[in-house]
């Protein structure tokens, strides 16, 4: 299995997802997308909300909390890599179902762009390179460390 691992934006805020070529899926941090839509800026206690609502979803008899993967991403506390429980489209969209949030319409819209986009770009590789440099200014990168980093990939 081929994967990409990326960050995503939604409102400012990062998203962790892994791209799978052989499925041609998404998967999203299920903390992260948690985060997002109860507006929580503590990692901690948007894993303590993801932790609580699993459990109420076992408890409810949801089969989604077992078919939820772990893959190893990148922790936003100190960067190294842990395993994850990350969802892909179809199980996000039951999980966000299951969260208050007036952001949960919003999100969804998101989540179809980010699909779409990495479609285009499997078929286009250049509208690939041109969204990293579109999100690395956005994340504050230099245009000279972009460049640099935009050459690499084209030539690696």
């Amino acid at each position: 299995m081929t994967q990409k691992q990326a960050l995503q934006l939604f409102e400012k805020r990062r998203v962790r997802t892994v791209w799978d070529d052989q499925q041609e899926k998404w998967y999203f941090s299920v903390v992260d997308v948690c985060a997002v839509l109860t507006d929580q800026p503590d990692y901690n206690l948007a894993k303590n909300y993801w932790k609580v609502l699993k459990h109420r979803l076992i408890k409810e008899g949801s089969e989604l909390v077992t078919k939820c993967n772990q893959l190893k991403m990148v922790s936003p506390k100190d960067g190294k890599k842990y395993l994850t429980d990350v969802a892909d489209t179809e199980q996000l969209f039951r999980i966000i179902q299951s969260i208050p949030s007036p952001k949960a319409e919003p999100f969804k819209v998101w989540m179809a762009q980010v699909a779409s986009q990495r479609l285009d770009q499997m078929q286009d590789p250049e509208l690939s390179i041109e969204q990293a440099m579109i999100d690395y200014k956005r994340l504050g990168y230099s245009d000279a460390w972009i460049n640099r980093a935009t050459l690499y990939r084209c030539v690696a």
